[in-house]
């Protein structure tokens, strides 16, 4: 009988966005391909430290030792490695103990095609190119920060798994921003206004947020395995609008921050956040210097007339 993922909360990570590869992604840039495999294959008794996206994937596997939670969440590795190169990062999935079993090892081509293949909700990874092509395939996916995250102790345990979001361009879509960036604030505000009772089009996490719902159905504020929140630069008058479309999807969401342009570094750091995930790199690069974040890019415009016509270190 096959492997069913359907009824399953699938996170695609990449072995990058798992553990600590920065010194290996320098070999990479720097002397190629086949250098960073030789070295890859040279240590492989060297157990990897823990990545940006460590402390997040290994809760999430803990919520199939939840009562009732069994089974529902499957982690599958993808990579652009090579499996000549990948033994390293299954050595140290084994001596951390996480329970990963699948893994696509894709020797340098697009991950693209493999991520509806696998049924994929959330893909994390280092590689902009295939978190690009994930947003235009309408999955939730974010280009993890790398770069001075904090040290993680890969012993401690997390009881309730923290996860923030952007608003525009992350859980909603990006047609407000757009009227923010072109037209300015002023209006923006009116727009919001006069829209307050139509529910905002939904963005590339609103699917994963309502699965993530799901999994604290039944479940009370304080009993509930995760915890979710927005953290948003909007403030009144523009908060109506969120809050009215949040009531319309009948989505669970436990906290909503309306920061009217102060910095969000230090409220996810009090919120206790272990992935944020934003549209602007201003906000990641400085949320990152406290808790795990990750990009979420654009979706590409598909011209019109196409409409029509219908290996690295990560």
């Amino acid at each position: 009988m096959a492997y069913e993922l359907e009824n399953k909360l699938v996170i695609g990570v990449s072995s990058r966005a798992l553990f600590n590869l920065t010194y290996e992604n320098t070999i990479f840039e720097s002397d190629g391909v086949e250098a960073y495999c030789r070295y890859q294959i040279a240590h492989e008794s060297e157990i990897l430290s823990p990545g940006p996206g460590f402390p997040l994937i290994k809760a999430l596997l803990n919520l199939n030792n939840l009562p009732g939670k069994e089974d529902s969440v499957e982690v599958i590795i993808m990579s652009r490695n090579s499996p000549d190169s990948s033994l390293r990062v299954f050595n140290a999935i084994e001596h951390y103990g996480l329970n990963i079993t699948r893994a696509v090892l894709a020797s340098g081509a697009s991950l693209a095609p493999y991520l509806s293949a696998f049924k994929t909700d959330l893909f994390l990874s280092a590689y902009e190119d295939d978190v690009q092509s994930a947003i235009d395939s309408n999955i939730a996916a974010g280009i993890i920060c790398t770069d001075g995250f904090c040290t993680y102790d890969s012993e401690h345990q997390i009881r309730q798994i923290r996860i923030a979001f952007d608003g525009d361009a992350v859980l909603f879509s990006d047609e407000s921003e757009r009227i923010f960036k072109e037209q300015g604030l002023e209006a923006f505000e009116e727009n919001e206004r006069r829209n307050a009772n139509n529910p905002l089009e939904a963005g590339p996490f609103a699917r994963f947020l309502a699965l993530l719902s799901e999994l604290q159905k039944d479940c009370t504020v304080e009993e509930a395995p995760i915890r979710t929140a927005l953290v948003t630069s909007r403030c009144a008058p523009t908060h109506e609008r969120v809050i009215r479309t949040l009531r319309a999807w009948n989505i669970r969401i436990d906290e909503v921050f309306f920061l009217g342009g102060v910095r969000k570094k230090e409220v996810l750091q009090a919120f206790g956040a272990h992935i944020f995930f934003d549209d602007q790199s201003i906000h990641t690069m400085q949320a990152a210097e406290v808790v795990p974040a990750a990009r979420v890019p654009y979706k590409k415009k598909v011209p019109c007339d196409e409409e029509e016509e219908g290996m690295d270190s990560s």
